[in-house]
Parts: C-alpha cells; structure tokens; sequence
C-alpha cells in the first residue's frame, strides 16, 4: 500500500486487502524499536567483515572482529543475523594428502615434536611441507615455511617440479626475513624432498636441526596440514587457473596479503600472524624496559 499510493487511494487499496485505514497509517508512522536499528547496524558491519575475509569467516572469527572494534554483542545474535540475512562462509571441500615417503630409512630423522604444537618464541620451530594445484597448464607445486609460534608463513616457493631445491628455495627464502640462529628445529614429513642429500646438507650446513614425522601419521605435522586444508578450502578450490603463472600470483597475494597479516586465527587469540608478532614484541620490549628500570634503581640504591 505505502508503495502504490500514490497510484491509488488509501481508502480503496485499504478495502481491496482488507485492512483498516487507521492500522495502515498506525505501521506506517511506527518508529523502528532501538533493537531494530542496532540489528540493521551490526548487519552492515558483519557484510562489511565478511566482504573483507574473501567470503570465508563464519560467526566465531566474526563475533571475534566485532569484538575487538569494540562492538557488545553475543555470538548466538551474529549468528542470527547472519543466517536471516543467508551470509554463509563458502562451502569447504574435502581434500587429500599426498606424499611419496623416502624407503632410504637411513636419512630419517626423529620426531621431536610428537605432537606437542606449542612454542614459547619465534623462531624456535619451522615446519615445512608441499601441496599442489591445478592449473590448465599442469601442476603447480608449493612449498611451504611456517613458524609454529605465530602460524606465520615466512618462506614460500612455487614451481612446476616438486624437488629438494623448490624445498631449499622456500627455506632459504625464510632464512632470509627471519635470520635465525643456529639449533633451529625444522620439522616436516619422510617425504623424498626431505630425506635428499641437497636438503640435508643444507640443513646441517646452517646448524639447523632436523625432526621428521612418523611414517603415514599426518597428525605428527598437523599445523602445516591445516594451513594447506585452509588454502585449498578457502582460495584455490574456487579458482580456475589458466596458468602456472597466474595460480602463483593469486596464492602468493592470498598467503602475504591476507593469511599472514589479516585472517583471524583463533589459536592465536583471534589475532592475525602479524598482529600476533607484533604484540609479543611489544611485551617482550615492556618486560626489557621493566627489567632495565629495576637495574637501574637498584644501582642507585646502593
């Protein structure tokens, strides 16, 4: 009726649905309830933050940035939202993990970690594995750096042959922004790449120490896995790659751009990897100062 009425009287549309003109004009001058408006508000702000995630945050990573932008409300309510307005993260696939494991037993080093993911300092842990992804051109492989204290990706190579020197590529490349110190563990799987003589040789070369997971248990390297179900799931699932080319600049956009220093992991406190360094640097810079300052007072004490 509100729509038409300036086609059509009131009185006449009011009689054809059968409703009174007083209830017509009654809705139409109802002010909206502060429920109602703060409702409309947090749904553009959840549109806004969905948009930004690629499409890929659900209520939790959500309720989550609404949190820390200092937004009050409950995450049933963003759900709510979410699922009247059909915001839904996109669909994730099933994928699986393929490894061709080292026979050569001799160069198998042991697991270090077994299963124990958690580090108190950058740098202390990497963990290393490859993927692949399809390309009109044939297969793109991708081999991966990740600190284990930030799930930050710090190195990363791409090629069209998935061999020890794409894996020493993306080491070297980690080795190069990270500049870490000697008794580094460098954890990955048995695969053929891991177990060469180039990687190994590396490896000791730079007083690195190696670790391994046990034969078929992707469990023992789980972090590096998930962040590969995170890739695939996310981004390169739902891209048709022309080109190695191509698939190489989308995936290096989405593990620099947005994985490393924008996409929320609730592991880490709901915190990008970059967001997560930064703010233990600042700690660790709080704690020198506090320390630096009780030296100093203690020296004019005495």
């Amino acid at each position: 009726m509100k729509q038409h009425r300036s086609e059509f009287p009131v009185e006449k549309m009011a009689k054809v649905f059968k409703v009174s003109r007083a209830g017509y004009y009654r809705y139409i001058n109802k002010k909206e309830s502060m429920t109602v408006k703060k409702n409309k508000e947090l749904t553009n702000k959840i549109k806004l933050i969905f948009e930004t995630s690629k499409r890929t945050y659900g209520s939790p990573r959500i309720h989550a940035v609404l949190k820390k932008q200092g937004e009050h409300c409950s995450r049933k309510r963003v759900s709510k939202i979410m699922k009247q307005n059909k915001i839904q993260a996109k669909a994730r696939r099933k994928w699986k993990h393929t490894t061709r494991v080292s026979r050569d037993t001799s160069k198998i080093a042991p697991n270090l970690l077994n299963q124990n993911f958690s580090v108190d300092k950058e740098n202390t842990v990497w963990v290393l594995d490859i993927t692949h992804v399809k390309t009109k051109e044939g297969w793109l492989y991708v081999s991966t750096v990740l600190d284990l204290y930030s799930r930050r990706i710090v190195g990363l190579s791409m090629g069209n042959r998935m061999d020890a020197h794409l894996v020493v590529k993306s080491l070297n490349q980690a080795i190069c922004h990270r500049s870490p110190n000697a008794g580094l563990i460098l954890h990955s799987d048995r695969g053929t790449q891991y177990t060469s003589l180039e990687y190994q040789k590396f490896v000791i070369e730079k007083g690195f120490v190696l670790s391994m997971s046990a034969k078929g248990c992707c469990y023992d390297n789980a972090v590096i896995e998930s962040f590969f179900h995170t890739l695939k799931t996310e981004h390169t699932f739902f891209h048709k790659f022309e080109t190695r080319q191509e698939a190489m600049r989308s995936i290096f956009e989405y593990v620099e751009i947005f994985y490393n220093r924008q996409r929320i992991h609730s592991t880490l406190d709901f915190l990008s990897p970059l967001e997560f360094e930064q703010q233990s640097h600042f700690m660790e810079s709080r704690v020198k100062i506090a320390r630096r300052r009780q030296r100093q007072n203690f020296e004019l004490t005495v």
